[in-house]
């Protein structure tokens, strides 16, 4: 399916978050996630479903001041 990540089109075979971002390279990283606008927290990755053309925002934590 096609889904829109930090404002890119990627094709994933995953059906729902935690896999999506194995698939996107993400793995085991530290990351915040939203899907559609909504946060989505680490434990409810896994159970969150992901629909064609949904949008996926992948924010990395920063570090300095």
């Amino acid at each position: 399916m096609r889904i829109l990540v930090n404002s890119a089109w990627h094709e994933v075979r995953a059906g729902e978050l935690a896999a999506a971002l194995g698939e996107l390279g993400y793995g085991e990283r530290t990351v915040s996630t939203a899907v559609n606008g909504e946060f989505v927290a680490a434990g409810a990755r896994a159970e969150t479903p992901l629909n064609e053309g949904d949008r996926v925002e992948v924010l990395a934590p920063m570090q300095g001041g």
